[in-house]
């Protein structure tokens, strides 16, 4: 059995947002069940369905620590009191007003949806990066297969550097905070504008704020499921 862990930004299991981005991915990774999923007019409810495959594996969320193996003599109970202890000596950060944009991601003019503040605060690098480097001592080391994965050549000089020091290559430099609402898709400007109105509908809060952590489980390559949630305290 293979387990992963990851840390998060999750919002309030009980928030708008929260709903918001469950009903969007049709999955509520605090109840690890599917849930009836809204889809956009301009797809059907199946076709809104393989497109959100790939985020509902994770849960609605922004990644903060990508998903990772303990180290060897690190269980599960030593990582989550370090997590509830790293969370207790660092402050919330607001985000600011959120937007709903388009991130190209292939070469083809598809693109993924995702929820992003509007200007991100310089706190937020400074959050990031002190979770990345703190929770590297309890991360194992990629594996050769692993890092194959992420096919190396097609990245920087930087983040193939960050890749092996840290596990991910999106990191510090690299970090760009977004909740993913869909994958790589067409015509993405003119469902942001449905899934924004779908939030307006819910009443999300206009603004984001990391005021918690969420540690998430994945067993075997199945979906991450929240297991704890700590309150940025510091």
């Amino acid at each position: 059995m293979t387990t992963r862990y990851a840390i998060y930004y999750v919002p309030a299991a009980d928030s708008a947002l929260w709903r918001f981005g469950s009903e969007v991915l049709g999955y509520d990774a605090f109840t690890g069940r599917d849930v009836p999923q809204w889809h956009p007019a301009l797809a059907s409810a199946s076709a809104w369905h393989e497109m959100t495959a790939d985020p509902r594996l994770y849960g609605f969320h922004a990644t903060l620590k990508a998903p990772f193996c303990t180290a060897e003599g690190v269980d599960e109970a030593a990582l989550a009191s370090d997590f509830v202890a790293f969370a207790k000596t660092h402050r919330p950060v607001d985000l600011g007003a959120w937007v709903i944009r388009p991130i190209p991601s292939s070469r083809d003019g598809r693109a993924f949806l995702a929820m992003v503040p509007a200007e991100p605060p310089a706190e937020l690098a400074v959050l990031e990066g002190s979770i990345v480097r703190h929770f590297d001592r309890l991360r194992a080391p990629l594996t050769p297969s692993e890092i194959a994965r992420r096919n190396p050549d097609r990245l920087s000089e930087r983040q193939r550097g960050y890749l092996h020091a840290h596990g991910y290559p999106h990191v510090l430099e690299e970090f760009r905070f977004h909740m993913t609402l869909s994958g790589a898709i067409e015509n993405a400007s003119a469902i942001g504008e449905r899934l924004d109105a779908r939030a307006q509908e819910l009443e999300v809060a206009p603004h984001l704020r990391i005021d918690r952590l969420g540690l998430f489980r994945q067993e075997d390559g199945g979906r991450f499921q929240v297991i704890d949630v700590a309150t940025l305290q510091g």
